[in-house]
């Protein structure tokens, strides 16, 4: 895949979905056959791509609700390797 624009618009790649499990207070990303352990980093970056928001839209949102700058090239880079991964897909 090549390198992700700030004006993408990620979603979990179907039939993928996040689940929270409270017993163990883990975020999953629920896959065909497999189930993937999240630290709450992934899980939040991974529940806001929802093919409306852009990479930049993302970014500016968990800067704000972390009240943290700089936060971009490591969303970028989790996101691409999520793509990478075939978690995510990009909407056009």
């Amino acid at each position: 895949m090549s390198a992700m624009a700030l004006s993408d618009r990620p979603r979990l790649r179907s039939p993928g979905r996040m689940k929270y499990d409270k017993a163990r207070q883990l975020e999953l990303l629920l896959l065909p056959e497999r189930v993937v352990e999240l630290n709450e980093a992934a899980g939040v970056i991974l529940r806001l791509c929802d093919g409306q928001r852009t990479i930049a839209q993302m970014i500016e949102e968990l800067e704000a609700k972390y009240v943290q700058t700089g936060l971009g090239d490591d969303i970028v880079e989790f996101i691409a390797s999520a793509a990478e991964r075939g978690w995510l897909e990009l909407c056009s």
